[in-house]
């Protein structure tokens, strides 16, 4: 599939070593790599710690295609509602090449 239709787009990145990141798709090539407007890292913290999770601002940024693991549309409505400060879960693994 092209990702083209998710140009100009908020989408979710999952990365091969666990980071999750929400943008704005601006660019992208066949290889995969990926240009993302108004980027935020979300850092969900686990359930036993007490620091609450985040959203660390990034900006302008570049995911080189071999560290993509999973591009998906986001629901923005559904995401604005989402205190993300508040979210608690399981850190993602790493994936094995």
């Amino acid at each position: 599939m092209s990702l083209n239709s998710y140009v100009e787009k908020r989408v979710c990145i999952i990365t091969t070593d666990g980071r999750n990141l929400v943008g704005v798709l601006s660019a992208h090539d066949h290889t995969t790599n990926l240009v993302l407007k108004d980027t935020v890292e979300r850092v969900i913290r686990s359930p036993d710690d007490g620091e609450p999770s985040a959203e660390v601002p990034l900006g302008l940024y570049i995911i080189r295609g071999e560290n993509v693991c999973l591009v998906g549309l986001v629901d923005e409505a559904l995401d604005r509602s989402i205190n993300w400060a508040e979210v608690k879960g399981a850190v993602i693994g790493t994936t094995k090449h």
